[in-house]
């Protein structure tokens, strides 16, 4: 098998922390390669307060340096309006262009819809702003706690994490 290797994004303020810590514990525990990436010139600050170290800056990642990307979510997705910022949507086309899987969890999915990728794909969200933007976009919305659907992943983060991120893994062909 293949060593993968991920960019996983963290908005730089008020990711959701029980999030990153599902994507790294179950990284690793499969032996899955992962830089941290974000924006800005510090540390990475979790809603509740943990501190995350960025290993390359997100306006310097090369989709054909990754298998494909992962987007954590959280209240800075909303706060720091990320999904109205150019270079992160830039990226996520780059990476959907050069057909790497998309990961995006929670409220994250916001990013793909404005980034214009989810056209007729299905899209696991619950919040009501964010339904609004996957239906604005063309993509079809789903109460289901993960989708798969033609290399983007979507995965609702009030279901069950571990569940979720296994079934990822699997689609992922990682286990």
């Amino acid at each position: 098998m293949k060593e993968m290797n991920f960019a996983v994004f963290v908005p730089p303020r008020e990711f959701k922390d029980e999030s990153l810590s599902s994507v790294r514990m179950f990284l690793e525990k499969w032996g899955v390669q992962y830089k941290i990436a974000s924006y800005g010139n510090s540390n990475c600050t979790g809603y509740h307060g943990s501190i995350c170290r960025k290993d390359v800056d997100a306006l310097k990642i090369n989709p054909a340096d990754y298998d494909g990307i992962i987007i954590v979510d959280g209240l800075g997705i909303d706060s720091t309006r990320l999904y109205e910022f150019r270079p992160l949507l830039d990226m996520v086309m780059l990476f959907n262009s050069a057909g790497r899987k998309i990961v995006a969890m929670g409220n994250a999915v916001k990013i793909l819809a404005r980034a214009n990728i989810i056209k007729n794909r299905r899209v696991s969200v619950r919040d009501p702003e964010a339904k609004r933007l996957v239906t604005l976009f063309h993509g079809v919305p789903t109460e289901e706690p993960i989708e798969i659907s033609d290399g983007l992943i979507t995965i609702d983060s009030q279901a069950d994490m571990e569940g979720s991120m296994k079934k990822m893994l699997s689609s992922l062909g990682i286990i």
